[in-house]
Formats: C-alpha cells, structure tokens, sequence
C-alpha cells in the first residue's frame, strides 16, 4: 500500500490485479475508487497535463482550450478516462517537445497575487469569472451527476449510456457507487448481490437487443461495418438502459469560472448525500492546483463554511416543517395512474404567442401585444 501525501488520506492497495484508491472520509469509512494503470512514459506525458494522475478527479492545465474542448467532445462516446483518451487520440497531434517540465502552477504566480487583492479582500466577485477550469468528474453515481449539473451556471458533457456499454467493470467490478456505510452495515451483501444481478440482466439483455437490432436493420449498400455496428449498438444500449440502477457510475466532464465552482462546491458541502460530500472535497483539491484564489473562502469557518452551514441546517428545518405538515405520504397510487396532471395554465399558449410579437415590435405595449395574440387561439 502506498499512500499519496498530495491527495491527503488516501493510498492505492492491488486487489486481483487492479489497483484501486482508498479515500477516507470524515466518518473514517473509506470509497475504494478505480486506479488507471499508466507506464512511466504515459505518465511522463500526461504529468504536464494533469493535475492527478491516480484519482477520480483531476483538471487539465497547460492544453489549448481547442484541445480540451475536443477531449471533452470525445468524452461522451467513448468508454475510456480521460486521460487514457489524451493518450490514444491526442498526443500525436500536440507538439509536447519542451513541455517536459511544465508544472500545473506555472506562470501564474503574479496574476494569482491580483485575484487575491481583488476577489478575496476586495469582494469583487465578478473577477472570478475570468478563470475558467476544465474538470474531470470520473466513477461518479447518477446521483451526484445530477447535483453536479443542478446549477446550470456551467458547460457539461457527460458519458452517454446509449453509446457505451455499461458491463464492462472497473477493477474487476460492476460500475456502480459502493457507499460504506451501506457495504458495512447488514444490507451490504444484499445491495451488492442486487446491484450485481441488475447489471448481469443489463448484459444479458444488451446482446439480445444487439442480435435483435442486426437482423431488424441490416447492412445498407452505403454504410461501412464501423458506422453500422455503432448504430446496432447505440439502439441495444437505448433500449435496456432502463435497467441501470441511479448507482450507476457515469464520467462528468465540467467547464465553468472560479465563481460557478465556488457556488456549486457550497451547494456540495451542504448536501446531504455523502457522496457529494466526500466528492467535493475532491474536486476542491483539484481546483486548487488551478485556480486557488477563486476558492479561497470556500472552506473559511466565517465565509464558505458559514453558508454551507446554512444551507444544510435550512433543509433541515425545512424538512421538519413539511414533516410536521403533510406527514408520511404512504399512499398506494393505482396501477395505470402513475401520471397525474397537477397543474396547467390555460392561457400558456396565448402568453407563448404574445411574447413572440411583443419583441419585433417597437412600440407596441405587452397588454396590446396580449390583446393582439388572442385572435389566434
């Protein structure tokens, strides 16, 4: 076992010939993440590149922002990491002669003093829109991929589950999240058989639906083998990715400003799904090596841990009331009436239609713009 002093509680252990990364957590439960093997020459080239080599999370540096943007492009098609990407497909186009001691923090030492005296003692956030960073969110479950995206502040692209198969395994094992506190209580073994048959029925299924697909839509005159085949495949994959449990591992490539990261880690820190937690923790040392100034306040006991402070005891006070106030919501819905309509407005589309002529016209007024859409219903 070899414990990396950079990354702070965490160390590689083999198991069955994969290595995987151990990350302790606050509850001194341990999540036990996939470890990409690397030569030493890949990680020569990568190391310039990357600011992790070893763990989920890492940011790209020192890469054209075309470059990264493309990486990104290829992320939600293919089931390789990131880095394994970059290595396979984008390395022969950069020229890496010279790059060979470039480090991650570089150069950034004068413009990292002015972000300093003008985002952190100033409060000028806007400053902080002015640092973007490209991170990679790797073996996270669909959960947190939804709490990741939820701020709609950032640009994301995440892995396609209609591209990609989602038996292949990760160290030897199914892609879904193994939260330790489930794995050391007395459900463990269940969750994990149970995750288990899930996805055993998912590849069963996919080349049924695979076989299927061949024989339903045949080769036409026109089409190469490599272009038919992902198209059989993408249909078999549409069709049985239902069965994917929300464990489900998914990889998250994220662009967005020091400021959009800095709102969405209060928002990670305050959740209560420990994996978010734990992940944020994650992400945050990555960004770091980045852009360090732009979170400064994020973990400050009177600044960033203040809020994330409230936003937890909020929900928590929020979850009370509505406790106290509706109770248990334990009724049965009937068979066939999982939809039900809750609300509509019944003028929705003549506001739709008064808001398309309210614009092009210059002087027209919005009540005259109402008035002049209702003709049209």
């Amino acid at each position: 076992m070899h414990l990396h002093p950079s990354c702070g509680g965490t160390a590689t252990r083999t198991v069955g010939g994969s290595r995987l990364l151990t990350v302790s957590v606050p509850s001194e439960a341990q999540v036990n993440y996939a470890t990409e093997e690397f030569s030493h020459d890949e990680r020569e080239i990568l190391r310039p590149y990357f600011t992790n080599l070893d763990g989920p999370v890492f940011a790209l540096v020192n890469l054209p922002e075309v470059v990264k943007g493309a990486l990104f492009a290829r992320y939600s098609r293919s089931s390789k990491s990131l880095r394994r990407l970059f290595l396979d497909e984008f390395v022969g186009e950069l020229d890496t002669a010279g790059d060979t001691t470039i480090g991650a923090t570089i150069g950034v030492e004068k413009a990292e003093a002015l972000y300093d005296r003008v985002f952190f003692e100033y409060g000028d956030d806007s400053v902080a829109q002015l640092g973007g960073v490209h991170l990679a969110c790797e073996q996270a479950s669909n959960i947190l991929t939804k709490i990741l995206e939820w701020g709609r502040l950032m640009s994301y692209l995440e892995q396609s589950t209609r591209y990609i198969p989602y038996d292949t395994r990760l160290g030897g094992r199914y892609r879904y999240h193994r939260d330790p506190d489930i794995l050391s209580s007395n459900l463990g073994a269940r969750y994990v058989a149970g995750m288990d048959e899930l996805f055993g029925t998912y590849s069963e299924l996919a080349t049924v639906m695979t076989e299927h697909f061949r024989a339903l839509y045949p080769k036409s005159e026109g089409d190469s083998d490599f272009a038919h085949r992902q198209a059989v495949r993408a249909k078999a994959f549409d069709a049985v990715r239902g069965i994917l449990p929300a464990a489900a591992l998914s990889n998250v490539g994220i662009y967005g400003s020091g400021q959009a990261y800095e709102a969405l880690l209060l928002r990670m820190r305050a959740s209560t799904l420990p994996e978010a937690t734990n992940y944020a923790d994650l992400m945050l040392t990555e960004l770091r090596k980045v852009v360090p100034s732009f979170l400064k306040r994020v973990d400050l006991p009177d600044r960033g841990a203040a809020i994330s402070e409230y936003l937890r005891a909020n929900h928590a006070a929020m979850q009370a009331v509505a406790y106290g106030m509706l109770g248990e919501d334990n009724v049965v819905v009937p068979r066939g009436s999982q939809v039900e309509l809750v609300d509509f407005d019944p003028e929705g589309e003549l506001k739709v239609v008064a808001a398309m002529l309210y614009p092009p016209h210059r002087h027209v007024r919005v009540v005259r713009a109402r008035q002049g859409a209702r003709p049209l219903e």
